[in-house]
């Protein structure tokens, strides 16, 4: 699994000129599936995003986790995130996970996020989509589970 994680001030998913759902202070998490992500991915990015440190303390510092200053979460299903670019200009998404394989994965990690007691809305899987964020800082970190550095 790999996730592009936003820090933001406010994000938002609208589909077909309406509001699909938003939060405030959080992250915008944009997640690509592949097709051998298992639970053990689930569970190590769940618990990573929850705990990473990039919030600002009374200091100034990035030294707080998102659980911390109880951030909300805006997840959002991205298959491009597995796009190959090394043959021409067209990208492959050979690597991404077909719906059938990525939709429970997917459902299985906003199911996780849950049980952190946090506020999480998802977008729509599968949807044309349009979002909307104020990074703040900013701050893009990117996560990939078979990739743990």
């Amino acid at each position: 699994m790999r996730v592009i994680l936003q820090r933001v001030s406010k994000a938002k998913v609208v589909i077909n000129q309406t509001i699909y759902s938003h939060i405030s202070h959080g992250f915008l998490v944009l997640i690509g599936i592949t097709h051998d992500d298992t639970n053990i991915d689930v569970e190590w990015l769940v618990q990573k995003i929850l705990s990473l440190r990039v919030f600002s303390d009374s200091n100034g510092k990035m030294n707080l986790s998102l659980q911390d200053v109880q951030g909300e979460l805006l997840v959002v299903s991205q298959f491009t995130l597995f796009a190959s670019t090394k043959k021409g200009n067209r990208p492959s998404f050979i690597s991404s996970a077909k719906p059938e394989i990525a939709l429970p994965i997917y459902d299985m990690f906003v199911e996780s996020l849950k049980t952190s007691c946090l506020n999480v809305c998802t977008g729509k899987f599968g949807a044309d989509m349009k979002v909307e964020l104020e990074n703040e800082g900013p701050v893009t970190i990117i996560l990939d589970s078979k990739n743990k550095e």
